[in-house]
């Protein structure tokens, strides 16, 4: 497929225009030929070394990362910067980023594939990000206690050995759960004028321990980078479904 073509359908699929003005990650075609023919992608969490390395190892056309290279703005191309696009030049191997996007995708991102793990129904939007969102919420029928909820993310996520986090100050039975994947505790408030009983997320902040705790909300850390692989793997599954190869490269840091 034209990389022209296939980025154009993949900006139309998650809408990345609408995030243009929201997202520090400069969304779309991060570095990279203007022009090529993609017969085989690799996705990956992080755009790091390890990855662009695995992705020219695999012998893919393209890379594309939920995290990219550029955040905000770039003055030099040196250390670690360099060292990322460096192989991504040599081999012409266009890095394709979505970030907000790809949280905020209801169907694809990555709070829809933590809410099929945890089998919400009645799903709508959650985490307002200007006018859009990178959430979820919804209903689990029957619910969960707390001790269910972390062990039933512990046994599904790769979270490379960690523990998974639990602040207990909800209710009994978690029924209502909202989610931003990643670091999600600013949705904290949010989270409660939703009266949703427990927010699922990836990594903590030293004052949501006392957010959660005064305001009667379970909190789930249960890791950045093993909540945000729903994303890249389901994007994956679509190219397989235009005809392209694909590899998933499993990098996972156990933060």
């Amino acid at each position: 497929m034209d990389l022209q073509t296939l980025t154009e359908r993949l900006d139309e699929r998650l809408d990345t225009a609408a995030y243009a003005d929201l997202d520090a990650s400069p969304n779309g075609i991060q570095v990279g030929p203007e022009t090529g023919e993609i017969e085989h992608v690799a996705v990956a969490v992080d755009a790091a070394e390890a990855t662009v390395e695995a992705a020219v190892d695999a012998g893919a056309d393209m890379l594309l990362t939920h995290h990219g290279i550029v955040w905000g703005g770039m003055e030099r191309l040196t250390g670690t910067h360099y060292r990322r696009m460096a192989p991504l030049v040599e081999h012409e191997m266009p890095l394709y980023v979505s970030h907000l996007p790809l949280d905020g995708q209801q169907e694809l991102g990555n709070a829809a594939g933590l809410a099929d793990v945890l089998g919400l129904d009645d799903r709508a939007p959650f985490g307002e990000v200007g006018p859009e969102y990178i959430g979820q919420r919804g209903h689990a029928d029957g619910g969960y206690t707390a001790d269910e909820l972390q062990a039933l993310l512990a046994e599904e996520l790769d979270t490379a050995g960690q523990p998974v986090q639990t602040l207990d100050f909800g209710p009994d039975r978690i029924e209502d759960i909202a989610i931003v994947t990643g670091s999600g505790v600013d949705w904290i408030d949010e989270a409660v004028d939703a009266g949703v009983d427990a927010l699922v997320t990836g990594e903590g902040k030293q004052q949501a321990y006392h957010e959660a705790r005064e305001a009667g909300l379970t909190v789930v850390l249960a890791g950045h980078y093993a909540t945000e692989t729903f994303g890249v793997r389901a994007l994956a599954d679509l190219l397989g479904e235009w005809g392209l190869a694909t590899t998933y490269v499993d990098h996972p840091t156990g933060l």
